[in-house]
């Protein structure tokens, strides 16, 4: 209990050794206080938290003092027990010299060993350069570092601590994509038990086993990730409401909107992971229709074609010397030729400080280009939610005060109403912001953004402070969002669902990426592995380079040769369209199937909307068309994956 109030009531569950448990509830459920409890930090009113009295249990300080210790110290500082040896044995050591002393300090040099205090700092430092430390800033001290950056050291030293026990509170919050990902696969290789809070489902996806929901003061255990969690909840919902209109109607609108995109699906493996999210989407949409809280964004208003064009921009910042207020220019991305179209959905991928912040501040116009050009469409309406959006906010003032500093001219009750349907209710309309959370605060933001009703929008980590119920409506809407959406986001379902080609900044240029997240995390890989040989390389002395042998010219071709070779080519290419035609032949014929079962779906799904349908009278007609859903929501969903199927053979043959 907190207060006056209850946040868990005659909660019963048990959790396994070994189990990677993910930790799920709505704001305010309770997960922080559990985590308390677990902590020793709070203790339960009645009953008891029962785990084995030996388990070494670890968990991120949620306080960073400025110190002037090094980063690397500092997270070395979270194996409490090798530090504790340390300072015995140099206690000892400093002793003067007995025979009692001696055999101490053998026994502290074997303890050490044991606690393999020869490969810390190794260790320490493929944390750091997990978690997007450069070598360079594993010697500065801690107190050079921003507040977020000192987060980091905080989860460092709870991945240096050896527990049994580790205790995760949103430790995605203050990573970029590419540490998520070296995070999840740390800690799929974690030998002891995990309970982690988060709001990432990929990020539970990827390392969770089990999922601990809080929910009307209970917990509740289910096996699997976060996608068989929705998926046994939604079964559970399923079976449990009654309100099948609204549900009709919520999958009606996915799977229009589904099969608007399958029309315009031009990259196949790109393709292939939108269908997935989408299609997952629709199967889920019961548990979408009972959620607390969603939102839609307002029609676009109408967008010019091109939306922007930039010709040869450098992208970077303007620094102004306080001494003699002369300008230097810190260029990041360079030579970026790029324009955007009615209706392109582009995630914006890189590691972390490659630029993609500083590029989305030169489309929305926050930043000058350097050199070159950009030239925005005559009635280019931009949304740009900033990476410290929510920092922007005058939290002196209310959200209502906030919607009609924009909209001066509009009634005040509209406006009251549309805040209404962002959950900004009663007293809240009107109060200050300054204490309200952090997910609260984003809503607000986002608010502000829908009611401009922007063509373009410009997103740059809006998931941060968000929970997992205004993350998937913000997925939800942005998936049906009719405009032109540029976004740069660690959440990967949020990236799946909503883009359908992704652009990279890396080494200060940006290019298209022909691949989806998957391919990413190989990149990312790849990318670390060179430069970690290239290091290695470095380090090692110059090899006095051996005289290259005279190379014998290449013999001439004769004409007979090239006649065969041309030969061969146009057999090989025969043989290419002889296996690529029976294949292409079933993508179409499934591509018709899809088109037929949809209609006939669609037809019905018309007929589940009418309120009528639901009367006593109907009972029958109703009975036989809910089981006509089921049918073609079934069929559908096998012809699309075979559709996946074809796809991907129709990839091998080409490769």
């Amino acid at each position: 209990m907190r207060g006056i109030k209850p946040l868990l009531d005659n909660v019963d569950v048990t959790l396994n050794p070994g189990d990677k448990i993910g930790l799920i509830g709505a704001n305010g459920a309770g997960k922080s206080s559990l985590f308390g409890m677990l902590r020793g930090e709070l203790h339960a009113d009645l009953g008891t938290i029962d785990f084995p009295a030996k388990w070494r249990v670890a968990y991120v300080a949620q306080e960073t003092p400025p110190l002037e210790r090094s980063a690397i110290d500092y997270a070395i500082d979270g194996d409490v027990t090798l530090r504790r040896l340390e300072e015995e044995l140099a206690f000892l050591e400093s002793e003067p010299d007995t025979i009692d002393n001696g055999t101490l300090i053998g026994e502290l040099y074997s303890a050490l060993a044991d606690a393999d205090a020869y490969t810390v700092r190794s260790r320490a430092e493929q944390l750091l350069l997990g978690l997007g430390f450069t070598m360079a800033q594993m010697d500065q001290p801690v107190a050079s570092f921003s507040g977020g950056w000192r987060m980091r050291l905080n989860l460092a030293q709870a991945l240096m601590c050896p527990s049994d026990l580790l205790l995760l509170d949103e430790p995605t919050n203050h990573l970029d994509l590419d540490a998520i990902i070296w995070l999840e696969d740390w800690l799929k290789r974690y030998a002891g038990t995990l309970i982690v809070i988060s709001h990432d489902r990929d990020f539970l996806d990827g390392v969770v086993n089990v999922i601990v929901h809080i929910d009307e003061r209970k917990l509740k255990r289910y096996s699997g990730n976060y996608s068989d969690f929705e998926r046994q909840r939604a079964a559970q919902m399923i079976l449990a409401q009654s309100a099948m209109e609204k549900q009709a109607r919520q999958r009606a609108h996915l799977e229009s909107f589904i099969n608007r995109f399958k029309a315009q699906a031009s990259k196949a493996r790109q393709a292939q992971s939108r269908i997935k999210a989408l299609s997952k989407m629709e199967e889920l949409a019961p548990l979408r229709a009972a959620a607390e809280f969603s939102f839609e964004f307002r029609e676009p208003a109408n967008a010019p074609n091109p939306l922007l064009v930039m010709e040869a921009v450098d992208a970077g910042y303007r620094i102004e010397d306080e001494k003699d207020y002369s300008i230097t220019e810190k260029k990041i991305v360079s030579g970026i030729n790029f324009s955007l179209q009615i209706g392109q959905r582009i995630g914006l991928l890189g590691v972390n400080g490659a630029g993609k912040s500083t590029l989305i501040k030169t489309i929305a116009g926050e930043l000058e280009p350097l050199n070159g050009s950009s030239q925005f469409g005559k009635g280019l309406a931009i949304g740009y939610f900033a990476q410290h959006q929510v920092e922007m906010l005058r939290h002196d003032e209310s959200p209502l005060w906030h919607l009609m500093h924009i909209a001066p001219t509009v009634r005040e009750q509209e406006l009251r109403n549309f805040l209404g349907s962002f959950n900004f209710n009663g007293t809240m309309v009107t109060s200050k912001i300054a204490p309200f959370s952090g997910g609260e605060k984003a809503r607000l933001a986002l608010a502000l953004i829908v009611w401009q009703r922007p063509n373009l929008l410009l997103l740059d980590e809006p998931t941060n402070h968000l929970d997992l119920e205004t993350r998937e409506a913000l997925t939800m809407a942005l998936a049906q969002f009719e405009g032109t959406l540029v976004v740069v986001s660690h959440d990967r379902h949020l990236l799946r669902a909503t883009t359908d080609q992704f652009i990279i900044v890396a080494d200060g240029k940006l290019q298209p990426f022909d691949g989806d997240l998957d391919d990413y995390k190989d990149w990312l890989f790849k990318t670390k592995l060179d430069a970690k040989n290239a290091a290695a390389n470095a380090s090692l002395p110059p090899v006095k380079e051996k005289s290259a042998s005279p190379v014998a010219p290449a013999a001439t071709v004769s004409a007979v040769d090239k006649r065969e070779q041309k030969k061969q080519e146009a057999e090989e290419r025969q043989k290419l369209a002889a296996r690529k035609k029976p294949i292409e032949q079933k993508i179409k014929k499934l591509e018709e199937q899809i088109a037929k079962r949809n209609a006939q779906k669609a037809s019905v799904d018309e007929k589940l909307a009418d309120p009528l349908i639901y009367d006593a009278a109907n009972k029958k007609e109703l009975k036989q068309l809910l089981a006509d859903q089921t049918f073609y929501t079934k069929e559908v969903t096998q012809l699309e994956a075979e559709w996946l199927e074809q796809q991907e053979a129709l990839e091998q043959v080409n490769s």
